[in-house]
């Protein structure tokens, strides 16, 4: 599907190993070390699975050499992700001769696409465990502890973990993921979620309520509530039907845990997200008023192929509802280049509603097939490389431009910021983020993590606001 990543202010993060809060650190007699790939939704995945491991006896751990069990929770969206597992794998393979007993895993998205070549034919793992199947690694480990090859990739139409706490690894304390839905039934054509992520299903929204609740009382002050598609929540209380929860409710019900506790969400597909869901975020000041909004492409034609159910002209009329609505709202979006069959006259269509639509934040890729998703089943990869990669170029130095400009609109203005942390180029600044999610750095002065602080921006580059504080907000 989508490869060669450009990311501008990219939030999702590669191969990062985890590490326990200082609170959650003991004697363990196993350790288990694990890496994530691709979206927030592994990261919250491994989070799921750490807490799994710790009701067995099993702590975290950033050295492999001394872990008993190493996990890697894949990525299958991007060809460059899936190559950098195999490279990780091998490498584990060079750890497992110097420790037999060692256990390497793999979780996630790539777990049921290569079970068999992972498991049999390249011999590089001893488990593999699917997404909706982590409740059965104590199992599998003891299988595999056999000797045995560990399986199971069953998706399911009910799990959502709704009962499980994750365990919030290396965490800066601040800002967490809550997951409130799993799968997904949108059949985007260059997408291979719905096969490897399941069906779409929704988690019961105490439990949720419960988490964040939780969180809030433990120190944090910002939650970001996840989802393939999060405007697809829909709660059904299965002993009484007529309790129904949207997300719309749902996000005014986290809202109001505390006018302390900031609310993000993630991720909007443009066809779900309504009035009712922009009403609620005007409605409360701690709800951020940032939309990630995909576009993918801006040619109807090529969003006919990815079956993505909106036209151009649909998407720039939600644009501006948003903007009707929640006037200073920041959105992002997805671009993907060089779809199959993508003209010069598709192209320039994208790069039309791109400077229509004026994104504060975007992740651009060109296209590159996917096994197993639709796309790959029913059309050819016909664009060649060197155009791909061209039109992503134009892609980039247009929304360059766009940041740069809308960076530059901020200066002079000052914002409620949610300080996250010491900046990694200053021990003597801070940096967090505005309710529009932007990062902006500040001189530390007395403030600290947690602190909501009011900061004048001073001047910008293109990725991030340089101000001075004002004071506590």
């Amino acid at each position: 599907m989508l490869d060669q990543v450009t990311k501008v202010h990219d939030e999702n993060r590669q191969g990062e190993a985890y590490a326990p809060e200082a609170a959650d650190i003991q004697t363990y007699t196993k350790k288990f070390y694990i890496e994530s790939y691709g979206c927030q939704m592994n990261f919250n995945d491994s989070e799921i699975v750490a807490s799994i491991l710790k009701e067995e006896g099993f702590g975290p751990t950033r050295n492999v050499e001394e872990a008993s069990l190493v996990l890697l929770n894949t990525c299958s969206i991007r060809e460059k992700a899936e190559t950098t597992v195999r490279k990780r794998l091998t490498e584990f393979q060079k750890v497992k001769q110097r420790n037999p007993e060692l256990l390497v895993g793999v979780l996630g998205c790539m777990a049921e696409r290569l079970k068999a070549k992972l498991l049999e034919e390249e011999k590089l793992v001893d488990m593999v465990v699917g997404p909706d199947a982590y409740r059965t690694l104590p199992a599998l480990i003891e299988e595999a502890e056999t000797g045995q090859k560990a399986v199971n990739v069953l998706l399911s139409r009910e799990e959502t973990y709704d009962d499980i706490s994750p365990v919030r690894l290396d965490s800066n304390g601040v800002t967490a993921f809550v997951s409130i839905m799993r799968g997904c039934n949108n059949m985007c054509s260059f997408c291979v979620v719905p096969f490897t992520r399941g069906r779409e299903r929704s988690r019961d929204y105490r439990s949720i309520l419960q988490e964040a609740t939780d969180l809030f009382q433990r120190g944090y002050r910002e939650v970001t509530l996840l989802g393939q598609n999060v405007d697809s929540y829909y709660w059904v209380n299965p002993v009484n039907d007529a309790e129904t929860v949207t997300f719309a409710n749902l996000m005014e019900k986290v809202a109001q845990i505390s006018p302390l506790l900031r609310v993000r969400f993630s991720t909007s597909h443009p066809k779900d997200i309504t009035d009712e869901v922009l009403h609620v975020m005007a409605k409360y000041e701690n709800i951020c008023n940032y939309i990630h909004l995909p576009v993918q492409s801006g040619s109807n034609r090529i969003l006919q192929l990815m079956n993505r159910t909106y036209t151009r002209e649909w998407y720039m009329k939600k644009v501006d509802r948003i903007r009707e609505i929640l006037p200073d709202c920041g959105i992002s979006t997805d671009v993907i280049t060089g779809f199959c069959t993508e003209t010069e006259e598709d192209h320039q269509d994208t790069m039309e509603v791109m400077a229509y639509s004026r994104y504060d934040l975007a992740y651009m890729f060109f296209y590159s097939e996917r096994p197993g998703t639709l796309a790959a089943r029913r059309y050819q990869d016909d664009v060649p490389d060197d155009v791909k990669k061209r039109r992503l170029a134009e892609v980039v130095e247009l929304h360059r431009g766009q940041s740069l400009a809308s960076m530059q609109q901020d200066v002079g203005k000052t914002f409620k910021v949610l300080v996250e942390g010491t900046s990694k180029r200053s021990e003597d600044q801070l940096f967090g983020r505005t309710g529009h999610n932007k990062v902006i750095v500040f001189p530390k002065e007395n403030y600290k993590k947690c602190d909501y602080v009011w900061v004048k921006v001073d001047s910008c580059t293109s990725g991030t606001l340089i101000g001075t504080a004002t004071g506590m907000a």
